[in-house]
């Protein structure tokens, strides 16, 4: 296998890569602490215990900005999302926004409850005290407060999590801008 110059966006994604990587793991830190002295790296002794294999470091992709702008107009098409958002405020009564916030809540829920089946991440009601064991999913728990030391933690349970575990959005022709999530209109 050839050893070739990787290009500056390859550099600058390993750099990223290894920068995260060295945060997460002290071992992989010291080996290129020694590496950069010009040190060897240490020979294992019989008595140590191997290490874990560190978690690789996950990857960003791009994605595509399609599924969204057609999930912004479907809200934008049932609860006039874009137009409540989009307008000023500021001269109408508390009684009149939460009017207007009615009706953009019903639309709202019922795109959601059309398109996505939602299901909580934690089981637990919120307020229930709750034990969270090593290995836990950190992607759908987040921590907040005094977070120190290692699992298992306690804690009360804030907020309990939406995951979605079906998604139904319609297809789309080849012809339609998913950009344009509301057309103008133009009364004759």
């Amino acid at each position: 296998m050839t050893d070739s110059n990787p290009s500056l966006l390859g550099r600058i994604s390993l750099a990223f890569g290894t920068f995260f990587a060295i945060i997460g793991n002290a071992q992989l830190a010291a080996g290129i602490r020694r590496l950069r002295a010009g040190e060897a790296e240490p020979k294992p002794t019989a008595a140590a215990a191997p290490e874990p294999a560190a978690a690789p470091v996950s990857a960003l992709r791009q994605t595509s900005p399609e599924s969204a702008l057609q999930l912004l107009g479907l809200l934008q098409r049932e609860a006039r999302l874009v137009d409540f958002v989009e307008e000023d405020i500021t001269a109408y009564s508390d009684a009149d926004i939460g009017a207007a916030a009615r009706l953009v809540h019903e639309g709202c829920r019922k795109t959601l409850r059309e398109h996505f089946s939602l299901q909580p991440v934690r089981a637990e009601n919120e307020g229930d005290r709750i034990t969270l064991a090593a290995g836990f999913d950190a992607a759908a728990i987040r921590l907040s407060g005094n977070v120190v030391g290692q699992p298992p933690f306690s804690g009360q349970l804030t907020h309990r999590g939406w995951r979605v575990s079906e998604t139904r959005l319609p297809s789309l022709s080849d012809s339609h801008d998913p950009a344009i999530i509301a057309p103008a209109e133009v009364e004759l």
